[in-house]
């Protein structure tokens, strides 16, 4: 059961928290939620971790290009406003994550924040749910990987990532599919600017993280001839890892992206279209593993090998680490021990 919250926090008054773009013209709504469980498993071959963790229903950054817009149909809401203005805060989510820990079934793989909405959307500077979750994963020494868009939001907890980073192993990806501003604004309305993404992906490389870009989602005749710039952006600012994804519009999701393509950019609205349908064979969009993140033919191929090309002449994913570590440090605290062993 959700509650909403009558008076929600403001994070804009919070010293450690900038506005970064215009005012919204929906109203936030804020619910407090006693969540069942907190963390995902994934079994799909084109994701290489099994574990995530989403603190937030919904998220304020507004991407237009959302795969996880139509999950607010199950809280009966829509996939529209209602998810980036409608926010569901997990207030038990640490509880619960300490719970799955000290499960004699828990073996320390690595936990992702997150696979659905970013933990670090605005209203983490004030609730701070995903930083208790990784004060957890601190105390137990579990590996983390964080792919995130909320550059001020994060970096009030740059003391505990660069503790993580040396205890049990961190990754932070930031997820930058624009080469500049103007274009961001136009898919990631309230995301923060892409300048400042790269800053403090700098930020966290120079501390010692092990940090990477997302170029999620690539959409053909749009940002698709910005993979060198963002490659090079972020191998300046210290990234060792990178990885694409083709655009993906399941369900409920495609009116929403194609409406909002057409009033920001409509001349371009067409050549989208129909440039997506020629890398999945037809469709606007695949469920299927193995295609749902990537396309295919020979435009999608060019796509992959100036992708790899760049890669390659920067220095990036030389290893295969990226976002999940294989790192044996997961450790119970002693006081823990105790409890199960009585």
């Amino acid at each position: 059961m959700i509650r909403p919250v009558l008076n929600p926090p403001n994070p804009w008054h919070s010293t450690l928290v900038d506005w970064e773009g215009e005012a919204p013209h929906v109203k936030l709504q804020v619910f407090e939620e006693e969540a069942k469980s907190i963390l995902s498993r994934h079994e799909s071959p084109d994701l290489n971790f099994r574990w995530s963790i989403n603190p937030y229903r919904g998220c304020y950054h507004g991407c237009t290009y959302c795969y996880a817009r139509p999950y607010h149909h199950y809280l009966d809401m829509g996939a529209g406003t209602d998810f980036e203005r409608k926010i569901i805060v997990k207030i038990n989510a640490a509880t619960l994550l300490r719970k799955a820990f000290d499960k004699a079934s828990w073996q320390g793989e690595t936990l992702v924040f997150s696979g659905v909405t970013d933990c670090y959307q605005p209203l983490e500077a004030a609730y701070g749910i995903t930083r208790q979750c990784l004060e957890l994963c601190l105390k137990y020494k579990n590996p983390v990987g964080i792919i995130t868009k909320g550059a001020n939001v994060i970096c009030r907890d740059m003391d505990l990532l660069r503790q993580l980073a040396k205890v049990s192993g961190l990754s932070v990806f930031f997820s930058i599919p624009f080469s500049d501003n103007e274009t961001g604004r136009i898919f990631e309305p309230f995301a923060s600017p892409i300048e400042r993404r790269f800053a403090v992906l700098a930020e966290l490389s120079q501390a010692g993280i092990e940090t990477g870009v997302s170029l999620a989602p690539i959409i053909p005749g749009v940002n698709d001839n910005m993979i060198p710039t963002i490659l090079e952006q972020a191998s300046d600012a210290g990234a060792k890892h990178a990885f694409m994804t083709l655009l993906r519009l399941p369900a409920s999701v495609e009116p929403y992206f194609f409406a909002s393509l057409k009033q920001s950019m409509p001349m371009r609205q067409s050549k989208v279209q129909n440039a997506l349908m020629s890398l999945r064979k037809g469709k606007t969009s695949s469920a299927a593993f193995h295609e749902r993140m990537q396309g295919s033919g020979k435009r999608w191929s060019m796509i992959e090998q100036l992708f790899k090309n760049h890669c390659a002449r920067l220095g990036i994913n030389k290893n295969e680490v990226g976002i999940a570590h294989k790192r044996d440090s997961f450790e119970r605290p002693f006081e823990q021990l105790n409890l199960i062993a009585t």
